[in-house]
């Protein structure tokens, strides 16, 4: 298996802690494990990689990532960066809604270099900066400041990367993010997502998602794994994990009370999966992601 297939294998849906009300979100990871498998989620991703070095993945471009590493991700493409865990290394990263391309103020001229930042992201930008830079020292100032002043420099930063000489688009222009993601051109294959997506929080019999797409139990099985290079149980559990991990930070519901309520019948299973797609178990990663996330 070459690179870029074992990368995308392993392909994990993440629902980001955004909310409806929230301009955007801040992850401030110091001594960062990279501990987090290729994945993708709905929203943009601003990645700020300091004092480390690796392996970067974003959609079908693998390669080595310097010390300082700058890097905008649109909307459903698989990333990861893959990090030697080197001892003060730092990551933070900004997430923020996929809507705001459609809000009525990018419409304005004013905004028109952020608009097409944004719209040139499906491929992944690196920023060629170093950390001395002022883009670098700006996502950095970010983290320590609140208030309303937050919206401005979250805006005044949107603009200076727009307007930076020092752009690179990462994935190639025939990489296409929905077809290795869940191969949307199938109606089929969206069918059986959308079943799974609406009814994961109860028992899914295979005989049920089978009836759906008129197929029997063992051509569904194959037809799947085929088309998406994962198996159903796989991605189902994904599905699962993935609402699991938004209400571990939206909710205070008990461990126990967040497996049942997103289809797990099995406590220790459900801490066993969780673990093994995102690295830590339930209560550590609930521990960890309230140290170091900020909405704004």
């Amino acid at each position: 298996m070459n690179a870029f297939l074992f990368y995308m294998s392993t392909i994990q849906r993440e629902i980001t802690p955004i909310n409806d009300d929230d301009l955007f979100i801040l992850l401030n990871h110091p001594e960062a494990d990279f501990d987090y498998a290729t994945h993708f989620h709905t929203d943009f991703e601003l990645n700020l990689v300091l004092h480390d070095k690796g392996k970067r993945v974003v959609g079908d471009s693998i390669e080595e990532f310097p010390p300082c590493d700058l890097v905008l991700i649109g909307p459903n493409i698989p990333h990861r960066w893959q990090g030697e865990i080197v001892k003060g290394n730092q990551v933070i990263t900004i997430q923020f809604h996929d809507q705001l391309l459609s809000y009525q103020i990018l419409q304005k001229k004013m905004f028109n270099s952020i608009k097409e930042m944004l719209q040139k992201s499906n491929r992944g930008i690196q920023f060629v900066e170093d950390e001395d830079s002022n883009i670098v020292k700006q996502i950095l100032q970010m983290s320590k400041i609140n208030g309303f002043k937050v919206c401005l420099e979250f805006l005044s930063l949107l603009y200076e990367l727009s307007t930076s000489p020092n752009q690179r688009l990462l994935a190639s222009r025939s990489f296409d993010s929905d077809s290795v993601i869940r191969d949307s051109k199938s109606r089929r294959i969206a069918k059986i997502c959308d079943y799974i997506n609406k009814n994961h929080m109860n028992q899914i019999k295979l005989s049920d998602l089978a009836e759906t797409v008129s197929m029997s139990d063992s051509a569904l099985s194959h037809f799947f794994k085929k088309r998406t290079n994962r198996n159903l149980v796989d991605y189902i559990n994904d599905v699962r994990i993935g609402n699991a991990t938004k209400m571990l930070f939206e909710t205070t519901h008990s461990i126990n009370e967040i497996a049942f309520l997103c289809g797990f019948n099995n406590i220790s299973n459900f801490n066993r999966i969780f673990k093994k797609n995102r690295g830590k178990t339930p209560t550590e990663y609930r521990e960890s992601i309230q140290k170091i996330l900020t909405k704004f």
